[in-house]
């Protein structure tokens, strides 16, 4: 059994198996010291169309135990886990807890303080909240995934980064620690139903705050920060590799232009009639040297430009090398923990496999 001695240490939860947003919300919580159990169903128990969830880094930083829910004496190993724990973070449809007989209204009679934390797409309640759905899905209905892509193509598949991670699981362990801090003070314990789609609306805060002072036309490729501005997007260099340019500033983006040799071109940054002629003027320029060229050429100016690194490129970049933004983990490289707190720093555990009966032991 794993004791954290982070930020976290001392805080007890279950992680009920599941994809997408509950194994990272567990990893973050893990690696800054939280004490999680993670509830995995027996292997010959398990099921489903995942052979592989990202576990070799998802599941690191703490404990498994196999109970299989559907068998009353497995449901009542859980319950004298959730006596012990603080909490609980599980991903399924609404109210397939419930009908395995561990739903919050159980959980809480047996342990009033409890946090009972609700992962879903679409949300505990809505027209949709039954429905399957995936990150693509969930960006679909918040006006995220129309805001992204080129004007005059198919909006884009983008990572599940912005709606499983972000709206996901970063607010589930937002809303998690909240009602955790809620329960210290009043010693009652309470659900969270943590909704992609409500997270990722959230994140889009900014563009409706904008779109009614006419600083967001609602058109994807249209705007500051989707790809229309020629000083907030990418280029393709002369070895077919690609640089960032994020020159918003005026004083950044006289740097750029000067790096390109343009500086007599006399650009007026925020004049869209003339974005399209600076667009092809920075394709152009940029054409004329290679990736690795322009990013030695701009790493110690303000100009805002920076190559665009492949997953095996961005390990040994010498910002993330020094940084240590990555680690080598039995031979696997991986990022390391964030974010990094002055005081008690978080670290990655081992994973390990315990029974219900040595869990229980260490938690009581």
């Amino acid at each position: 059994m794993m004791t954290g001695t982070g930020a976290l240490a001392g805080i007890r939860l279950l992680e009920i198996d599941a994809i997408g947003p509950v194994p990272l919300a567990a990893m973050l919580l893990a690696d800054m010291g939280a004490e999680i159990i993670r509830i995995a169903r027996p292997p010959s128990a398990a099921a489903g169309d995942w052979d592989d969830v990202g576990g070799d880094i998802l599941h690191r930083s703490r404990a498994v135990t196999y109970l299989d829910l559907k068998q009353d004496a497995d449901r009542e190993q859980l319950l004298a886990l959730v006596e012990r724990a603080d909490g609980l973070i599980e991903g399924y449809r609404p109210g397939v807890m419930e009908r395995l007989g561990v739903g919050p209204d159980v959980c809480l009679a047996r342990n009033p303080r409890f946090v009972f934390g609700r992962m879903t797409g679409w949300g505990q309640s809505g027209p949709l909240a039954m429905r399957a759905g995936h990150d693509i899905n969930y960006l679909s209905i918040t006006g995220a995934l129309h805001a992204m892509g080129d004007r005059r193509g198919t909006p884009p598949v983008p990572l599940n980064l912005v709606g499983d991670y972000g709206g996901g699981a970063m607010f589930l362990i937002f809303g998690l620690l909240s009602a955790l801090l809620a329960a210290q003070r009043t010693g009652q314990g309470q659900v969270v139903d943590a909704c992609i789609t409500d997270g990722v609306a959230s994140l889009m805060s900014l563009f409706y705050a904008w779109q009614p002072k006419g600083l967001w036309e609602d058109a994807p490729g249209s705007n500051l920060l989707d790809g229309a501005a020629p000083f907030y997007r990418c280029y393709e260099c002369a070895d077919g590799r690609h640089v960032a340019v994020g020159c918003l500033e005026p004083k950044f983006f006289a740097q750029m232009v000067g790096g390109l040799g343009l500086s007599d071109r006399r650009y007026v940054q925020n004049d869209r009639d003339g974005w399209p002629a600076m667009q092809t003027d920075f394709a152009a320029a940029f054409k004329t040297k290679s990736r690795d060229e322009w990013a030695a050429l701009f790493a110690m100016s303000d100009a805002c430009v920076t190559p665009v690194l492949s997953m095996e490129e961005a390990p040994r970049h010498a910002h993330n090398e020094e940084r240590g933004t990555f680690v080598g983990r039995h031979g696997i490289v991986q990022p390391a923990p964030a974010p990094r707190l002055s005081l008690d720093a978080a670290a990655i555990g081992e994973p390990s496999v315990a029974t219900v009966e040595e869990l229980i032991a260490a938690w009581s």
